[in-house]
């Protein structure tokens, strides 16, 4: 019987998986041109699972030599000899298999010894590659995973440097050699600032600008998610609307491979493989407060990086919106781990996962700083309900008390910052919240708070007088209507010196749907 998979490769026979066909055509008709390229994706992006599938689909017509640089270790890049030698043995292991060319092997693997026969490394391995390539009766695709692991050693530069010059002479001069090479891992070998030795610091692009760019969009679609989940219920026929599961799942997902399938193992293994909205909620919460490689990747990024910290911090809890320039940095840098993704041409945090993940650490962070009672939740928790009239009327009181006239330059930006810190204790461990981006600015973002199975809508928002408020609750009744709720919640934060305290709800006269106003 088959399974969801999120560790190592995913395989047809064993694993349920998305239909990426599509992607794998895209793909190929890149290979079948004789293009080199990187995939270069973010960890646990499926991007092995890629080279796997092609490797199957390709074999018949192709000599597939499918190598990884995991697990090498640093002496297999400690010199140019060593590293071709190791490259040898490497690619001896895929002649081994293939009855057709395993009269080559003892040619292909005589070692190389630089001194014996006065040549550098990697004109000896050149011309090795040229012997092995006319003695094949088929084109050669050379795909080496988890590239990056050794990009900080000149070694990786110079093999680099020659599968460039036999390229450029296979055009000019069809000298045999890789009819394609794929190189995958989380950095984008062609652009990336090379971590070299502090004396070669300035030697900081790879010599990979003979590469195409990789457009191929490895993230899953509703629709693509729909042909896994179809595949499921085939097989258990569980009576799930695989079409509002599909979206569900996208929903928080945004179609990052490994959180897909996170959320379908927790719900087939833990949930009874019950299929529900609220089975998709429960497997959120699951990931979110679970410790796992690609959680702590991303907590590891974003303290690791100040430029990338500030940027994440200014965009989710501020409101602010940067133009989508991957030019810039600590966007390129977020952009790489897979954090940030366009959306209406600026920068936004790649999915609501991620966002949550960030949101809890950086309210954390807050909250070991601040005076707030984090041993409040029983106040406000009824029968394993969230009372969230309750938690803005005490929110407010709260900002009565501890804040004052002087403290309004540090709450017109940390405003929101507060309001999030007082909930988290509360909801933390059964629910949890996220902002949708199409709504976060700096004026607004629409939070929607997720308990149990229950959802509470408020708008946070900066009080600019009454035009704007009417706006505010324009804004608001659009987006309930958008998500067919009645009830929501505006809270305004006004820094007005006479402003008014209100806690209310609004009348017939203002809207149609149930709306508490709360100014703080």
């Amino acid at each position: 019987m088959k399974s969801f998979n999120t560790s190592a490769i995913c395989v047809p026979d064993m694993h349920y998986m998305v239909d990426i066909s599509d992607k794998m055509q895209q793909i190929e008709k890149m290979i079948d041109h004789g293009d080199y390229f990187t995939i270069n994706r973010a960890r646990q992006y499926g991007k092995t699972t890629m080279i796997y599938s092609l490797c199957r689909e390709l074999k018949e017509e192709y000599l597939v030599l499918n190598l990884s640089f995991e697990g090498l270790g640093e002496e297999a890049f400690s010199n140019d000899e060593t590293f071709v030698n190791q490259f040898l043995s490497s690619v001896a292991e895929y002649l081994a298999e293939t009855e057709q060319y395993t009269n080559l092997l003892d040619e292909w693997l005589y070692p190389i010894d630089v001194k014996i026969q006065k040549l550098d490394a990697f004109d000896l391995l050149s011309k090795r590659i040229t012997w092995l390539c006319k003695q094949c009766n088929k084109k050669i695709v050379l795909m080496i995973d988890e590239v990056d692991k050794s990009s900080n050693n000149q070694v990786f530069l110079h093999f680099l440097g020659m599968l460039r010059n036999k390229y450029i002479k296979r055009v000019g001069n069809d000298i045999p050699t890789f009819w394609s090479v794929i190189l995958a891992g989380v950095y984008d070998i062609k652009n990336m600032k090379l971590k070299l030795r502090p004396d070669e610091e300035k030697k900081y692009n790879s010599p990979w600008n003979i590469a195409v760019d990789f457009n191929v969009d490895l993230s899953f679609q509703a629709r693509e998610i729909a042909t896994m989940l179809q595949e499921y219920e085939n097989d258990h026929h569980t009576g799930m609307d695989i079409s509002s599961m599909s979206e569900e799942i996208f929903k928080y997902t945004n179609g990052y491979p490994y959180l897909v399938s996170a959320i379908c193992k927790f719900i087939e293994e833990s949930l009874d493989a019950v299929w529900t909205k609220d089975s998709v909620i429960a497997a959120t919460k699951h990931i979110i407060n679970s410790k796992s490689p690609l959680i702590d990747s991303i907590i590891k990024n974003y303290e690791n990086n100040a430029e990338l910290q500030m940027l994440i911090e200014r965009i989710v809890i501020q409101g602010e919106q940067f133009p989508y320039t991957i030019t810039s940095p600590p966007i390129d840098l977020g952009i790489t781990f897979g954090l940030f993704r366009e959306y209406n041409g600026t920068v936004q945090i790649s999915n609501k996962i991620f966002e949550i993940v960030l949101y809890n650490h950086i309210i954390v962070k807050n909250l070991l700083k601040s005076n707030l009672d984090t041993q409040m939740k029983s106040k406000f928790v009824d029968n394993g309900r969230l009372d969230i009239v309750r938690v803005l009327q005490e929110f407010q009181n709260l900002m009565k008390v501890e804040y004052r006239k002087e403290d309004e330059g540090f709450l017109e930006k940390q405003g929101r910052l507060l309001f999030l810190c007082f909930i988290k204790p509360i909801i933390n461990g059964t629910g949890f919240y996220y902002v949708e981006p199409e709504t976060r600015n700096n004026e607004r973002m629409d939070l929607v708070i997720t308990y149990g199975s229950e959802e509470h809508i408020i708008e946070l928002k900066i009080w600019h007088g009454q035009e704007y408020r009417k706006k505010g609750i324009a804004q608001l009744e659009s987006y309930l209507e958008s998500r067919n709720a009645k009830k929501g919640y505006l809270l305004s934060f006004s820094f007005l010196k006479n402003k008014e305290y209100v806690c209310r709800k609004l009348d017939e006269s203002e809207t149609t749907k149930d709306i508490l106003e709360v100014i703080v």
